[in-house]
């Protein structure tokens, strides 16, 4: 009995030990067209601490996870993996506020879960079963929650659908912006430079973020890219460039870009330099551009989860008992979740016209040939 009260009395008093909060220094941004950028101080309280670490080792697990069902061929279909990149999500979320609004590309697994998905709803969409957020009918790519807008396939067509969200928030006047993400490889289309030049003339509430993961499928930047400045790349809408591997960098950043949007002054640009460390999709080896030298020294030097997780266990903030723990909680929900995601049944072909419009009367639809009729319910 005093050796269980002994052990009880001990974890009781470590976990009041930890360190509640600190400050971390944290990378210089380049700016564009900014007096100054976001501070070089960054504060982590021990219970942000441990949510980012949570989330982000989520969104790794689960997209580990995925490609494992894909090898499988359980999971079928376009497949982006978002393992390596965690610190753009997390951070992104952690300066804005869940009521803002949020459009991305098709690397969007990791949106989903940050945005209110969970894992067994992401893992069912990507099986395509009943069970998936959008129902088994979306896929991979086209994912959404309240206030995300998914999950878009068409390179650089989101990028203008964020606008248009951005002219509903000001329209509305309810003080809420929209995120805007694209990678790289969309940085070079039209659309883009014609949305900066609406987002600007309208001063829409628009955050405009690259997710430079220095590759564009198989086209490194340098090869893709006159400028790889993408911060600078609005010219007349201000820029930051931020270390997209460090959850801090992109939190401060983007808390800097929210307010900028909120006060009126219209839209900014941030790039975020990251890595993906899966192929661009699940049919690219990701190893015939780049050395697996190169995936390995990202990996070992600058990983967004050993990163904090480095910081939050020389700072006392955490123990490396407790993260194991965590470690451990986010496996058996992934496993959970892919259980659930193999078991779960698949749409019934019935359900297959449903929801095409919101709140309508049932309606008929003309299946593959004039006589197959098929019906709709909102």
């Amino acid at each position: 009995l005093f050796f269980i009260l002994f052990i009880v009395v001990v974890s009781a008093r470590t976990y009041a030990d930890f360190t509640p909060q600190a400050s971390f220094d944290i990378k210089k941004c380049d700016v564009h067209k900014l007096e100054e950028g976001p501070p070089l101080q960054a504060v982590l309280t021990r219970e942000e601490g441990l949510q980012y670490y949570r989330t982000m080792q989520t969104i790794r697990r689960m997209e580990l996870k995925a490609d494992q069902l894909y090898k499988q061929k359980i999971i079928r279909g376009f497949c982006h993996l978002y393992d390596g990149q965690e610190a753009c999500a997390v951070g992104i979320e952690a300066g804005i506020n869940l009521s803002d609004h949020l459009i991305t590309a098709y690397r969007a697994h990791g949106y989903t879960l940050t945005r209110g998905g969970t894992v067994r709803e992401i893992m069912a969409e990507l099986t395509g079963r009943r069970g998936g957020i959008a129902k088994g009918k979306g896929g991979s790519m086209h994912m959404y929650t309240k206030h995300f807008y998914g999950g878009n396939g068409i390179v650089g067509a989101q990028v203008p659908l964020g606008a248009g969200v951005a002219l509903a928030c000001k329209y509305l006047g309810k003080n809420e912006l929209c995120v805007c993400l694209y990678g790289d490889g969309a940085a070079n289309q039209g659309q883009i430079f014609e949305t900066y030049n609406m987002a600007s003339l309208w001063k829409l509430p628009c955050i405009f973020i690259c997710e430079n993961n220095k590759y564009g499928m198989g086209t490194s930047v340098e090869r893709a890219a006159a400028s790889t400045d993408y911060y600078k790349r609005g010219d007349f809408i201000p820029g930051l460039r931020v270390d997209g591997m460090d959850v801090l960098c992109v939190r401060e950043a983007t808390k800097l870009a929210a307010e900028h949007c909120r006060s009126g002054k219209g839209p900014i640009l941030m790039e975020l330099q990251t890595y993906r460390y899966h192929g661009h999709s699940m049919s690219d080896p990701g190893i015939s551009y780049r050395t697996r030298d190169e995936i390995q020294e990202v990996r070992s030097k600058s990983d967004p989860i050993s990163m904090l997780k480095d910081r939050m266990l020389s700072n006392n903030m955490a123990s490396v008992e407790e993260l194991k723990e965590i470690d451990v909680e986010v496996r058996k929900e992934i496993e959970d979740a892919a259980q659930f995601a193999t078991t779960d049944p698949e749409p019934p072909l019935d359900d297959l016209c449903n929801h095409i419009f919101y709140n309508d009367p049932p309606m008929e639809v003309r299946g593959t040939n004039p006589w197959t009729k098929l019906k709709s319910i909102s």
